[in-house]
């Protein structure tokens, strides 16, 4: 038979196997089934998660390239249209757009 921790089980006696199993418990590897059947669980969710966040990141992309096909159009559309004279443009000040302060009362 296999050996665990350097002896054979057969050899040893009820004492000795209950002391397995309460070192397999503290050491992790025994453990109980519903724990066993949570971990498969999240392992199945976190699954289902990442497949549909890689069917929305395929649709992202695609949105993506729509865009920068619009852009590349629009990019020298806007570069086509005529430029205003630089006598018609004007310099403004920051200071001219805010409203006039209200007269205070005296």
């Amino acid at each position: 038979m296999n050996e665990i921790f350097g002896m054979a089980p057969t050899d040893a006696g009820a004492v000795a196997l209950l002391t397995l199993v309460v070192l397999f418990i503290l050491t992790g590897r025994l453990i109980p089934r519903r724990t066993h059947e949570d971990l498969i669980a999240d392992r199945d969710n976190w699954r289902s998660a990442f497949l549909e966040s890689e069917a929305l990141r395929k649709v992202e992309h695609d949105q993506t390239g729509e865009l920068l096909d619009m852009a590349k159009l629009t990019g020298p559309l806007l570069a086509a249209l005529p430029q205003p004279q630089q006598a018609a443009r004007e310099e403004v000040n920051p200071g001219d757009r805010m409203a006039p302060t209200p007269p205070q009362a005296p």
